[in-house]
């Protein structure tokens, strides 16, 4: 166990229109130029994407696998995770990779949340993942709100989303790591410009954030999940408080608390991974089923593409093709499967302008 144990323990009548047919299968190696493709099959409720080198690796939440996407289009299982606790919300949930030699790997465990780092060996299509260690454990867990989208910023820092886990008053409590945005070291200390001294906490107030972005100019941006009215996309700035439980949505300023860029009805998004792509955020949206676009130029502003056209959409992120990649997520018990799902669709980023 390493240097974060000391700070974890303390030293609707109708029904709705037939879904349009799955659009057609092409090769990763070539972006489409016109329509959405499919790129990829028969994943089981996958989460996560990340890219190394030519390949891409996914994360399935139930299954437990790493499995690696080639640019033939291959499909292959790389390690399975072992001693995850599925059930719920939890399981194998985000990815991260370093960009070095290392791949960082959040899931689920009988005595809570973890993130493991793992070895990354071999050329792409034929990728590696050996001596796996813990980076973090003890990170708060339940069957729901577990956070689990990770990533680097532009800092070299590690970004970890954490869930309130059910406990929605620990998302105002500092000394809690419920409900909040932890920033970390590589190897898990806590960094020294950190808002708080000796505290992994970057901001709080969180109920479930499940997607992390920054742009060019640094500025760092988050999608969460609210309760019943409000779902969010907000900037991030380091000690910020974003108000949950007291405030879901806008109106808490004058509390003290910062406001979302954006917010939308529940049952209109559910946002889950976000990037940033060219000039403009991209938000995959579970319960919305919907791809939303926000011009960084106007982060007030926004687009909606693809509604209901490929059902729930859990991780969007830039293809090696140079096409957007969008993973759908219709097999995790919430969505209604379609053949051949979950399935990578790959859209022409001039679809979205």
């Amino acid at each position: 166990m390493l240097a974060t144990a000391c700070w974890l323990t303390g030293c609707g009548v109708a029904g709705p229109d037939p879904p349009p047919p799955p659009p057609p299968a092409a090769s990763p190696s070539a972006a489409p130029t016109s329509e959405p493709v499919t790129i990829v099959t028969g994943l089981a409720a996958p989460w996560s994407l990340v890219r190394i080198g030519t390949s891409v690796l996914i994360s399935e939440r139930d299954t437990g696998r790493i499995r690696e996407l080639t640019t033939g289009g291959a499909l292959r299982d790389v390690v399975t995770v072992e001693n995850v606790a599925h059930g719920g919300e939890g399981g194998l949930l985000g990815l991260a990779f370093d960009g070095d030699d290392g791949l960082f790997v959040y899931s689920t465990a009988a005595d809570g949340n973890r993130i493991e780092r793992y070895a990354v060996a071999g050329a792409p299509g034929a990728l590696r993942l050996t001596d796996p260690r813990i980076v973090v454990d003890g990170l708060p867990r339940a069957g729901n709100h577990n956070g689990g989208r990770i990533a680097f910023g532009p800092d070299g820092m590690l970004y970890v989303p954490v869930g309130d886990a059910g406990d929605p008053d620990a998302a105002q409590d500092p000394d809690a790591l419920n409900g909040k945005i932890l920033r970390l070291e590589p190897d898990g200390g806590i960094p020294a410009d950190n808002p708080r001294r000796g505290s992994p906490v970057y901001t709080l107030g969180h109920r479930n954030v499940q997607g992390l972005a920054w742009a060019p100019d640094g500025r760092m941006f988050a999608s969460e999940f609210g309760q019943n009215t409000w779902d969010e996309l907000n900037e991030i700035v380091p000690g910020g408080n974003y108000g949950w439980p007291v405030v879901e949505g806008t109106g808490g300023e004058e509390r003290g608390f910062v406001d979302p860029l954006q917010s939308w009805a529940t049952d209109a998004a559910s946002p889950s991974g976000i990037a940033v792509i060219g000039d403009r955020i991209l938000i995959a949206n579970l319960r919305g089923e919907v791809l939303r676009s926000v011009p960084l130029s106007d982060t007030a502003a926004s687009e909606e593409f693809y509604a209901r056209a490929f059902g729930r959409l859990r991780d969007v992120f830039a293809g090696p093709d140079g096409a957007v990649w969008v993973l759908t997520n219709n097999t995790d018990g919430r969505g209604s499967p379609r053949d051949g799902d979950d399935r990578i669709i790959a859209v022409p980023p001039a679809l979205l302008d």
